[in-house]
């Protein structure tokens, strides 16, 4: 299988990308949630057993997709590999950070981390990829701005968390929009890469250190299984949508999954509403309805246009 057979394989409908983009993030959305069930296991634990039962996942949806042939062909370009090292390097990185916001209740610190997100990966898309916002993606930008800015003004002792989550993963993106791998394929490699460092660290855990939680708590080590596949399936249909829509598209709609964080703060977990949120709130949401619209105008423009 050439390269110019893989990318032709990997090439969907943008109905099928937006589609993937947003199961992504009602599963992004939700995870505060699951991390309820493994709040008792050490972050960097909970990181390395993630990586750990990704990895099995991925084999399986690679055979099941007989895509084995595409990651022999990956694995033997080593520019191909040198981009996936520095992919695998931020997504562990941005996983530790999350989980470890999460269960130090610092939600709040984790949600306008990727309330700044798609702002990053709107401004890479702009640098990098060289796409454009028409005058009205710009103005809802804008307004995206100033929800942010309303949430930061009260969350700058917690910046490092919210600007280290938003860059990770926007720098994550960008390098799996450009690589030459496909979603599967790249992740795969990522969990291979990481394996090494995560078998390491557990078997130093369990003989040197505290022990390993796996498999104390039923409930729990069901839970810590389960990581591998909510792992590989949002970011696998992250990388697909990532691949066919344009960059500043994907980053707009990073703001669906925290905007589901406070939803859940609100209704599930109780949390107080303050002014400063709700601002941000009814700011982004106004922008999200611009940035649709305008999207969908262009749509039917394009729909009308001659061939």
């Amino acid at each position: 299988m050439s390269n110019k057979e893989i990318a032709a394989a990997g090439t969907i409908s943008q109905r099928r990308a937006l589609l993937a983009a947003l199961g992504t993030h009602a599963i992004w959305g939700s995870l505060p949630l699951y991390l309820l069930l493994v709040h008792e296991v050490p972050p960097l634990e909970f990181v390395a057993w993630r990586t750990m039962f990704t990895l099995p996942v991925c084999f399986a949806f690679l055979i099941w997709m007989r895509r084995l042939p595409e990651l022999k062909l990956v694995l033997s370009d080593w520019r191909t590999l040198r981009v996936l090292l520095a992919s695998a390097t931020l997504i562990a990185i941005n996983w530790f950070i999350y989980v470890w916001s999460i269960q130090t209740e610092h939600v709040y610190a984790a949600s306008l981390g990727y309330y700044v997100l798609p702002l990053v990966m709107m401004l890479l898309g702009r640098l990098f990829l060289g796409e454009r916002l028409t005058r009205w993606q710009a103005i809802a930008v804008g307004l995206a701005v100033l929800g942010v800015g309303a949430l930061a003004a009260g969350a700058l002792t917690t910046l490092w968390v919210t600007m280290t989550l938003a860059v990770t993963f926007g720098v994550y993106g960008l390098l799996r929009k450009t690589v030459s791998a496909g979603p599967l394929v790249g992740l795969t490699i990522e969990a291979l890469i990481l394996l090494p460092l995560v078998v390491g660290y557990l078997g130093w855990l369990g003989l040197a250190g505290e022990g390993v939680t796996f498999g104390r708590d039923a409930i729990e080590t069901t839970a810590i299984v389960f990581s591998g596949a909510l792992t590989a399936i949002p970011l696998i249909l992250f990388a697909t949508a990532a691949r066919a829509l344009p960059y500043t598209v994907i980053g707009f709609l990073q703001f669906l999954s925290p905007t589901f964080i406070f939803l859940f703060g609100l209704t599930v977990f109780g949390e107080e509403l303050h002014p400063a949120q709700l601002v941000c709130f009814i700011l982004i949401w106004t922008a999200i309805s611009l940035f649709s619209w305008d999207l969908w105008r262009g749509s039917r423009k394009r729909a009308k246009a001659p061939a």
